[in-house]
């Protein structure tokens, strides 16, 4: 018999995350299971003296995680579905923030030892939405114990989760701007979530799904290639849509064209990657820390780069299509070939 549902709804501190799990458990007949971060005692001391408190504070978090989990989790999916706002792993993600080197590892032999017995969500749905959105949600709600949160510790958190998501396989993961959306006041950004959510678990992703589109003519997996794995979307599924893109839109096919695109737009990429640099270096002389001071500079920057990234990207994409090369079997083949050939001239 199959094991019922389980959806864990995961993101940086006041990005909705319990609202959304509160209003979705009905549209998925599932039962809910919220995290007890009230109850630790040391929450409020924490965020007066974060240094100081710790320890205390993620050791309590992980026991008491570890004891709902365990427990909660098995029983329930044998009944069930269910949801959660929170995933085990992202104990970790906080411990990794917080704790000084010793600290730090005796907290890792522990969670690796209690990580085995906790079960795998079937998706996680990472909330996403930028410092700004996080500290006026904070404001909102305006939890007593959070009126001390400081923006720097807030935004440090949220490129955490950033870093964590970027490299994280253990379940399939469906990221939401929450930006411009708001669950509770307008019923139709509910609609969308619910549908992208829905959307995830039928087609397996670890990616946000590609818009929908009529496919392409001739852009059928033709023999040798790279199929897709269990429906999950590969770049040459992306590939193929962006070609259908182009076709709709009417956009020149001169290769030429698309070249000089591509380098004006890696020239724009480089102005605002020496912004950063030169950004970052002002930071670490106020900071001290290089990391911070790149994570900042980068974060003020940040709208340009992605800008100017999705450009670059636009273009190559383009000429993959039109010289007729399939970029994810090139990439392939090149990680194929001896080391000393990555990124070298070919």
């Amino acid at each position: 018999m199959p094991r019922n549902l389980y959806i864990a709804i995961e993101g940086g501190i006041g990005v909705g995350k319990t609202t959304l799990a509160r209003l979705t458990k009905d549209e998925f007949d599932a039962e809910l299971l919220l995290e007890v971060f009230e109850e630790n005692p040391f929450l409020s001391h924490f965020y007066a003296d974060r240094e100081r408190y710790a320890f205390q504070t993620q050791i309590f978090f992980l026991l008491s995680s570890y004891r709902q989990q365990h427990k909660v989790i098995q029983q329930t999916l044998k009944r069930s579905a269910l949801i959660s706002d929170y995933t085990f792993a992202k104990d970790r993600l906080f411990a990794r923030l917080n704790l000084g080197d010793d600290e730090l590892s005796m907290y890792e032999r522990v969670h690796a030892i209690l990580a085995e017995k906790i079960s795998t969500p079937d998706l996680v749905v990472y909330l996403q939405a930028d410092t700004d959105t996080l500290m006026e949600r904070i404001a909102v709600r305006d939890r007593s114990y959070e009126r001390g949160m400081s923006r720097d510790y807030i935004d440090s958190v949220r490129l955490a989760y950033e870093r964590f998501f970027s490299g994280y396989t253990e379940a399939p993961v469906l990221a939401i701007d929450t930006n411009n959306l708001n669950v509770v006041r307008h019923p139709q950004d509910l609609v969308q979530v619910v549908g992208a959510i829905r959307s995830a678990l039928t087609e397996g992703i670890y990616q946000r799904p590609l818009p929908q589109m009529e496919p392409v003519v001739g852009a059928e997996i033709e023999e040798g290639e790279v199929s897709p794995v269990e429906g999950r979307r590969r770049l040459s599924d992306f590939q193929h849509w962006h070609l259908a893109l182009d076709q709709e839109k009417g956009f020149l096919t001169d290769l030429y064209f698309n070249f000089i695109g591509l380098t004006e737009e890696i020239g724009r990429l480089g102005a605002q990657l020496k912004e950063v640099w030169a950004a970052q270096e002002t930071l670490y002389d106020q900071v001290g820390n290089r990391q911070e001071a790149q994570d900042r500079a980068l974060q003020e920057r940040l709208p340009d780069l992605r800008k100017e990234l999705a450009d670059c990207l636009t273009y190559l994409l383009r000429l993959a299509n039109y010289t007729g090369v399939d970029l994810e079997q090139a990439y392939l083949a090149k990680m194929g070939a001896p080391k000393e050939d990555w990124g070298g001239r070919s």
